[in-house]
């Protein structure tokens, strides 16, 4: 099991499905770093219990996670009922990441399977380590169901953490509980987001002015849910500099959503729809955009074309 493998499995299964409506696990959260800037959090069973959901854990198959499923018997797509993602750090950085998961594990099979592709393991606290052959990020089972893994350096933090008592942020901490409990599947940024991944070089936003592509650029905060069911909801929200900034950016958006409208037209119905259920408002500093689809409409909308045009390729008669 090589550092791409557990890579693969925690993107796997982040976007995978959602959480049930309650709070996330509060033993999940108290693990992720006191200085996380990103958090995410997700629930397979969800997924499983959705058919929209289910459509996204059959596209989400790679070669690597089933290479994982059959060296070691874990699946995420079985085995995880809960997990939290974290990262304090920009993103392309690989050494700022944590992942904690809720789930079944075989620790022995996976054990095993792991050193005998070239993993090691190396005991910390008392916690077994497996360590990846490049030995920059391990994995470590706190118990039968609870497991980290990440950097090697914030997999023995979150070792330690239960003894240090460090946290996150309480405010941070209040967001994670608010999303959590509204949302079947959230991701939460502490800070602007683009200090995660600045652009190399600023790209116009077509039909918007510079103003209102500033406002964009002064966004503090910002989150956002999915609600999984016949009905599939989006929300996000972004906290701006102020006011006025948000005013614009709500401005912005309901242009560009005039602008996709009329060139959906009847070319793209689910895309039409989508857009027509837009709902952009804000209140103070605080804009919220929501918008919603039929979970067989959004699962046209985001098929593949090259996937759409293989299911209806006619038969090929032969002379």
């Amino acid at each position: 099991m090589n550092a791409r493998i557990l890579t693969t499995a925690t993107l796997f299964t982040v976007f995978a499905g959602g959480l049930t409506a309650r709070a996330a696990d509060s033993q999940l959260v108290g693990l992720v770093m006191p200085d996380a800037k990103v958090i995410a959090g997700v629930n397979v069973d969800q997924a499983k219990a959705s058919p929209f959901g289910q459509y996204v854990l059959t596209q989400m198959q790679s070669t690597d996670l089933q290479q994982m499923t059959a060296l070691t018997g874990f699946d995420p797509t079985r085995d995880v009922h809960e997990l939290l993602v974290a990262s304090s750090g920009p993103t392309g950085q690989h050494d700022n990441g944590l992942a904690v998961a809720r789930g079944n594990f075989d620790i022995s099979r996976i054990t095993a399977a792991a050193t005998a592709h070239g993993a090691t393991t190396e005991s910390y606290n008392g916690v077994t380590i497996i360590v990846d052959p490049k030995k920059t990020h391990g994995l470590a089972f706190l118990d039968s169901t609870l497991v980290v893994a990440g950097d090697l350096a914030n997999v023995k933090a979150a070792i330690d953490r239960p003894k240090t008592g460090s946290s996150i942020p309480t405010a941070l901490a209040v967001q994670v509980d608010q999303w959590s409990n509204a949302q079947d599947a959230w991701v939460i940024s502490a800070v602007p987001p683009y200090t995660l991944h600045p652009p190399s070089t600023a790209v116009g936003i077509p039909g918007v002015g510079p103003n209102a592509q500033n406002a964009f650029g002064k966004i503090e905060q910002a989150a956002a849910g999915v609600k999984f069911g016949a009905l599939v909801v989006v929300t996000a929200q972004a906290q701006a500099d102020t006011p006025q900034d948000a005013t614009t950016m709500g401005d912005a958006l309901k242009l560009l959503s005039n602008l996709a409208l009329m060139q959906a037209g009847q070319q793209n119905p689910q895309l039409a729809a989508l857009v027509q259920s837009l709902s952009v408002t804000t209140q103070g500093n605080l804009l919220k955009v929501t918008f919603s689809l039929p979970e067989d409409q959004l699962q046209q909308l985001v098929k593949p074309p090259h996937q759409s045009h293989i299911e209806h390729r006619p038969a090929v008669r032969h002379m």
